[in-house]
């Protein structure tokens, strides 16, 4: 078989901008884009070329000739591998201005939106341990640097226990310390890796369907509640509850420890029994007067501190009055309802999950809201006609839909329904901006917020404010 011959280089590519997915874009004499794995704009750089395609070509940089004034010394030591931080080379003023700069250019350039105020971006006030949650995988297949591969000595140790090299299901890279979790949550993992590879404990090999330890999930609140649930591909009763009891021993702050015996092909916790070993079911977080009850298959958003500033400035645009009815639109564990209930006569949330919907339901009764309903089911079949006529219509909608965006027949009720005020909450302007081009029929968008939930990723959330047309 022959090989493919090597694309030739690019010398001297400036990096004008960044894509979609966070690698630099820059454009050869002839015009042809090229997209630059870790390139920032600003740098000057030769390109080894890795893909052509008919419309642009994919690198990773081969030699610099000039560095971008923004670029930074990464802090942590798998930048570029685990492909988590993709920006942590990037300056974080650098980062907000890019991201700034993407919601302009989707609302603009997809939506064709003309927005009245473009506020500045919010950036995190620690845009480091920002993170409440983690999954790590457990490898037997531990991903080996270049050094390793090209070293004399043979590689004793292939186990890991860290994140999927991004396009790789089977192969993880081992992490020593993430940055943008806190400390006690990494000390936790590498005592289980050091506990594991002591005691011998088989690492899970996803080729071959074998090994006892699978996954390790870690949350924390902002008061110090630790969640540590760990997934075994079989039972083995005396190596499970030694490693439990190890963990209860060394880390009085654990506030539940639970486990999952998990036979599928799949790792997914979402159809499997979890058990409860010490402590609680469930971890707590505190936001202003609300607490917030997180099971391990709960979604709660990921930066908590930088969740309560989001939360505050939907309530801010809003502008409520007591008399207000408030629809909320994909809920989750009814978070912005519970929020926003005070200052409204009611609100209502809808969530397709029924689990989230139940823990939405518990969440409010702890918290002594009694304005706060909560239905379960497709958005498409339960935000009806009927919905309105049982709740009343609304006076504002909020709505925060996963990265996909509304559903056609959602926005169509919508515009239906021509509710004096929409707030529209993203996590990515693109299918934001598609949706609001079809809502652009009866409203006018009139501010954009936009924030940064995930620092040193190309990731940003959008705030939108719709007004109906007069």
């Amino acid at each position: 078989m022959r090989r493919k011959k090597p694309l030739p280089p690019i010398e001297k590519l400036s990096i004008e901008g960044i894509a979609k997915k966070g690698k630099g874009v820059g454009r050869t004499k002839e015009g042809q884009v090229v997209f630059v794995k870790s390139a920032i704009p600003g740098d000057v750089v030769d390109v080894n070329v890795q893909k052509k395609q008919r419309r642009y070509l994919e690198g990773k940089v081969a030699k610099f000739h000039k560095e971008s004034t923004d670029r930074v010394l990464p802090k942590c030591e798998h930048f570029g591998t685990c492909g988590g931080c993709t920006w942590q080379h990037m300056e974080y003023q650098a980062q907000l201005r890019h991201k700034q700069q993407e919601v302009t250019d989707a609302l603009q350039r997809i939506g064709g939106i003309d927005v009245t105020d473009f506020k500045p971006i919010i950036g995190c006030e620690n845009p480091f341990a920002y993170r409440n949650k983690m999954e790590f995988s457990f490898s037997s297949r531990r991903w080996l640097t270049a050094a390793e591969i090209s070293g004399d000595n043979a590689v004793k140790d292939r186990t890991a226990l860290g994140f999927h090299i991004p396009g790789m299901w089977d192969k993880i890279v081992n992490i020593s310390y993430c940055h943008i979790q806190p400390e006690l949550p990494n000390n936790i993992r590498n005592k289980v890796k050091e506990y594991a590879r002591k005691q011998g404990l088989s690492f899970f090999d996803a080729r071959e369907k074998e090994g006892f330890l699978r996954s390790l999930m870690l949350r924390t609140t902002l008061s110090g509640e630790v969640m540590v649930v760990i997934q075994f591909f079989h039972e083995n009763k005396d190596a499970r509850l030694d490693l439990l009891d190890h963990l209860k021993e060394c880390f009085p702050e654990i506030t539940s420890l639970q486990y999952i015996i998990n036979e599928k092909a799949n790792d997914s916790i979402y159809d499997q029994e979890i058990h409860c070993y010490h402590g609680t079911n469930y971890i707590t977080e505190q936001m202003v007067d609300l607490s917030f009850r997180i099971t391990p298959k709960a979604f709660y958003q990921t930066n908590p501190a930088q969740a309560e500033v989001l939360y505050a400035k939907v309530l801010e645009l809003a502008v409520l009055k007591n008399t207000d009815v408030v629809y909320d639109l994909y809920t989750g564990l009814g978070t912005i309802a519970q929020f926003v209930a005070h200052a409204c006569k009611k609100v209502v949330g809808i969530e397709s999950v029924p689990e989230a919907i139940i823990a939405a339901k518990e969440n409010a009764k702890r918290n002594g809201i009694e304005n706060a309903f909560f239905e379960v089911g497709d958005m498409r079949k339960v935000f009806t006609d009927d919905f309105v006529a049982r709740h009343g219509k609304a006076d504002v909608i909020i709505t925060d839909p996963p990265r996909d965006g509304m559903h056609k027949e959602v926005i169509n009720q919508l515009l239906k329904l021509k509710t004096l005020k929409i707030l529209y909450i993203s996590c990515n302007p693109q299918t934001q901006s598609r949706d609001l081009a079809l809502l652009n029929k009866e409203y006018n968008v009139v501010l954009s917020q936009a924030m940064d939930m995930f620092p040193h990723t190309q990731h940003v959330e959008n705030i939108v404010l719709l007004e109906l047309r007069k």
